[in-house]
């Protein structure tokens, strides 16, 4: 099996836009980088635009593109998750389809690499252009809690941009779990890794594929996918809540032998609602623990491919590839030209 030297993974999802200016800027970067020993990797997330035609056109003009097309939509970092599986590259590059981390950066960052003696470069955010203000503070809050809350150190600011070895990959490789937090899951697995600050630019065009929803459910996965923090939560509050209780029984026995015996409802029904939250939350988070425990134990594939569009040289090892997915480039061509 031919193994180019650089991989450059690409998950997209809705960048019928961007693509074809993607598609220059990463090939520019990647000739700069290695010449022409190296491979794109562009996976369709279930795109409801035309991604997926433009990507099959792409691969027709391009050798070493290489289009993956998932059954459906996995969502992003399963989509990423498919494209690591299936690169073959000595190095690996893995970038957003939206151009907000600059390809352009790969030379210094392989630089880095080499230099620092590195399996992993993971790019930090000095700057954030074209963001809210609301985005820019939630971000931010959420990379310190999460530093807060988990067992496994996860670099502050950063995002799925980075530049790891074939040995990082496939030690990333190994770790099977569904829910998956990228960025945290490469922290986890150790192995030297260094930081490469950098300036992130505005999306090139179209919306954020990450709502407030999406980011919501990620910082869920996040913390309940590196920490117990959450279950540890229910030992925490019955240790306050029992102090507590020990402070009101010695106020009523205070109020009872000083002749103003404690009335009315209202502190009863307080105490009442602060335990009912209390149960219901921690009832949640055992519920949200064991629902995960519940989906990896029905062992299911991490992606389908439908289709793919040029020479993938892996096989499928987290997820399920069909016999006959492969689209040849010179039977686009010929489906671009009936």
């Amino acid at each position: 099996m031919h193994r180019p030297a650089l991989s450059i993974v690409i998950p997209c999802y809705n960048e019928a836009d961007t693509l074809p200016l993607l598609h220059q800027r990463v090939s520019a970067a990647a000739r700069a980088a290695v010449g022409d020993d190296h491979e794109i990797v562009l996976i369709n997330d279930g795109s409801r635009d035309d991604s997926w035609a433009i990507m099959q056109y792409l691969a027709t003009t391009d050798p070493r593109l290489v289009a993956i097309n998932l059954s459906r939509n996995h969502g992003h970092q399963l989509a990423l998750t498919a494209g690591l599986d299936l690169c073959s590259g000595e190095q690996i590059l893995i970038i957003d389809a939206d151009l907000q981390d600059p390809p352009e950066l790969l030379g210094e960052l392989r630089a880095t690499m080499a230099r620092e003696n590195a399996d992993v470069v993971y790019a930090v955010r000095r700057k954030r252009a074209g963001e809210t203000l609301f985005k820019k503070a939630t971000a931010a809050a959420f990379y310190r809690l999460l530093d807060r809350l988990t067992d496994t150190p996860i670099p502050l600011d950063t995002g799925d941009f980075r530049l790891m070895s074939r040995r990082a990959l496939d030690a990333l490789l190994s770790l099977p779990e569904q829910a998956r937090f990228i960025r945290g899951m490469v922290a986890w697995i150790g192995f030297r890794q260094v930081p490469f600050p950098y300036d992130r630019a505005e999306r090139h065009a179209g919306e954020t594929n990450y709502p407030l929803p999406k980011m919501l459910r990620l910082a869920f996965d996040a913390v309940t996918g590196f920490s117990t923090a959450p279950l540890r939560f229910a030992s925490h509050a019955s240790v306050a809540l029992a102090g507590l209780a020990l402070l009101l029984l010695f106020y009523i026995a205070w109020g009872y032998f000083e002749g103003n015996p404690v009335q009315g409802w209202t502190s009863t029904m307080l105490v009442v609602t602060v335990l009912s939250a209390v149960q219901m939350f921690v009832l949640g988070m055992i519920g949200e623990y064991l629902g995960r425990l519940y989906i990896e134990s029905k062992r299911r594939p991490l992606y389908l491919v439908a289709d793919i569009a040029g020479t993938v040289h892996r096989r499928a090892t987290l997820g399920f590839q069909a016999e006959g997915t492969r689209i040849p480039a010179h039977e686009i061509a010929r489906e671009e030209n009936a």
